[in-house]
């Protein structure tokens, strides 16, 4: 039988270093149904999945080269 790994659990910090997004953004995002919500650890500590994390990166558009062909 194989098991599943438990998805890592990322703090706030580590969020926002790897979406690009500041806290307050993260939140508004939350708030308009479009970031994964955090998981409550305590009354005081949240923590996002780094799977659910890792998947809204890869759902971002690529940005559009300003730059024309050379």
């Amino acid at each position: 039988m194989t098991t599943e790994p438990t998805p890592r659990l990322l703090r706030l910090p580590e969020v926002e270093r790897l979406s690009g997004l500041r806290r307050s953004a993260i939140y508004a995002a939350i708030k308009r149904g479009q970031f994964p919500k955090p998981r409550k650890l305590t009354a005081v500590a949240s923590a996002w999945l780094e799977p659910e994390i890792r998947q809204w990166i890869e759902t971002r558009p690529l940005a559009e080269s300003s730059a024309g062909p050379a």
